[in-house]
């Protein structure tokens, strides 16, 4: 009985080579800062759905802007006191 692990580029790989949620997320991140590498970028642009990457970018942004909203909430809040 022979314990095979796969390497770690394989265990964040799905099967059929498309991205995972957590390499759509890091593709967005570095995309937007402008660090995309152009091994990731074309991975993205191959096999990735364009769904996807719209919604992920959807809740990115949705979750920034109420994290500025209650941010600025608590600040004025907190200069009123």
């Amino acid at each position: 009985m022979s314990d095979q692990h796969p390497s770690q580029d394989q265990a964040h790989e799905p099967d059929d080579g498309k991205p995972t949620l957590w390499q759509t997320i890091h593709s967005i991140l570095a995309g937007l800062l402008g660090v995309q590498s152009s091994k990731n970028r074309e991975r993205d642009f191959t096999k990735g759905d364009a769904g996807n990457f719209i919604g992920v970018y959807v809740v990115m942004v949705l979750a920034l802007v109420i994290g500025m909203v209650v941010t600025v909430n608590l600040v004025l809040d907190a200069a009123a006191k």
